[in-house]
């Protein structure tokens, strides 16, 4: 397997505890895989955990009271009252508890005693460490590579990436190998089965969410939405659904017929009406200036099957960098590109796959997607998004979601993330949310819930 990066192991961690699997179980754990690795290493008798006050240090203590029938003792880059976690604390006062040999690290020369020691249990920093390491965190990976003694380090180097890092003997890396690691790697498994990566979860929104404090008007996704027609309320959806996923600016546009009705379900909105009563090649010179403005298309709600309407989608598509493509936009002879959302009869219709209703396999999307270089997001009872090398599933949502519109939300959810994140997260944290948001609406609404309802619960399920 690839190497995942510290985003996505904090997205994996956050996922677990959303999945019941508690960070306390996944730390005790990791702390039993070092300590085994450290058995297989100990040349003496005498070891020394130096922890940091994040989880990285929880995992030394972990492994510190596993390794007890060692002479062990732990150093603590500071006080123990700074602990950081729960987790971490949780540890350190079972140890205290214990009798352990327990230091406070203050200044350097408290480090000065691991040259007494056999092997050293680097837990200092895990991932993500950035800049310059200074202070006390400073003098321990400084003390740590003079000691020259045997070092076993707790996920990763501490440090590394930084301007000084642990050189361990070995590094005892949990779950997955993580990337950019030197030297030998121990890969260990702490409990994380499969389905916590294949499943999204809030850990997923994580990595699509957020926003810079300096940020100003735009910078934080401007959608454009091109539908309606034949419909009027399917774009309306759409962009307001954009909206409530954090999209700064949403422009529509749709048939004139049908754009006034559009700019009346909310004074956010901003439309540009069309030439005609359906989209034609009539329009590209305004579409093609509206798109220089808006981060990604999402194309397809309502526009209907005018032979016009998809001659223009032919060439309005290939000049989109980002493009969601939702109901009217998935037709044959539609070029594909960006991120598709279809349910099972609208994949089967644009992959001219032949295959009987229910039996879309994994392996038949991943192939599909990989050949045609798109991602999809195939909405079903578990909703599945791939992009040809990585398939995942969403499980939220709700037979209440049958309801129209519930997709056109989808849709747009996607386009907002998709304007400042790559296709796979996008649509991967989309289907989280509006499945969520689903699922609240109907604890309120039951089966008797509208699109709207959905897109109402659209903050609280990006809260969840």
């Amino acid at each position: 397997m690839r190497p995942i990066s510290p985003d996505e192991m904090r997205a994996v961690d956050a996922n677990c505890a959303y999945f019941g699997l508690a960070p306390l179980q996944l730390m005790e754990n990791a702390g039993a895989a070092l300590a085994k690795e450290v058995r297989k290493r100990a040349q003496g008798r005498k070891i020394a955990v130096v922890a940091g006050r994040g989880n990285n240090g929880g995992d030394g203590l972990v492994a510190a009271r596993h390794l007890a029938e060692f002479d062990v003792a732990v150093f603590l880059i500071g006080r123990s009252r700074e602990i950081a976690t729960e987790e971490a604390r949780w540890n350190w006062e079972i140890l205290a508890r214990l009798g352990f040999d327990l230091r406070e690290v203050r200044d350097s020369t408290d480090l000065e005693a691991l040259s007494n020691y056999d092997l050293i249990l680097d837990a200092v920093f895990g991932t993500g460490v950035k800049g310059a390491v200074r202070g006390l965190e400073a003098d321990a990976i400084d003390a740590i590579n003079a000691s020259n003694k045997p070092v076993v380090s707790v996920d990763v180097p501490s440090g590394i990436g930084t301007d000084r890092s642990v050189d361990p003997a070995v590094t005892v890396t949990f779950h997955r190998l993580k990337e950019g690691i030197p030297g030998e790697v121990v890969v260990a498994g702490i409990g994380i089965p499969h389905q916590a990566e294949f499943f999204a979860g809030p850990g997923d929104l994580g990595l699509v969410v957020g926003r810079a404090a300096e940020s100003h008007k735009g910078q934080n996704g401007r959608v454009l939405v091109i539908g309606g027609g034949p419909y009027t309320g399917a774009p309306a959806l759409s962009a307001m659904a954009a909206f409530r996923a954090g999209a700064d600016l949403v422009t529509v546009a749709a048939p004139e017929n049908v754009s006034g009705a559009i700019a009346g379900y909310s004074p956010n909105l901003i439309v540009r009406p069309l030439s005609d009563d359906h989209l034609s090649p009539d329009d590209l010179d305004l579409i093609r200036g509206l798109l220089p403005h808006h981060d990604v298309v999402v194309v397809g709600m309502g526009l209907g099957r005018h032979p016009a309407t998809r001659e223009a989608l032919a060439k309005i598509i290939p000049e989109c960098e980002r493009v969601v493509l939702d109901a009217d936009a998935l037709l044959p002879g539609i070029p594909l590109k960006g991120i598709i959302t279809p349910h099972e009869s609208e994949f089967r219709r644009v992959s001219s796959i032949k295959l009987p209703p229910g039996r879309v396999q994994r392996e038949t999307l991943m192939t599909f997607a990989r050949d045609m270089k798109i991602t999809v997001l195939l909405k079903g009872e578990v909703d599945l998004i791939t992009d040809g090398d990585v398939i995942r599933g969403n499980a939220t949502g709700n037979p209440g979601m049958t309801v129209g519109g519930t997709g056109d939300v989808l849709a747009g959810i996607t386009g907002a993330f998709y304007s400042r994140a790559s296709p796979l997260r996008a649509a991967v944290a989309a289907a989280f949310v509006n499945g969520t948001a689903g699922d609240l609406a109907c604890q309120e609404k039951g089966y008797s819930l509208l699109a709207t309802d959905v897109i109402e619960n659209i903050p609280a399920a990006m809260n969840f």
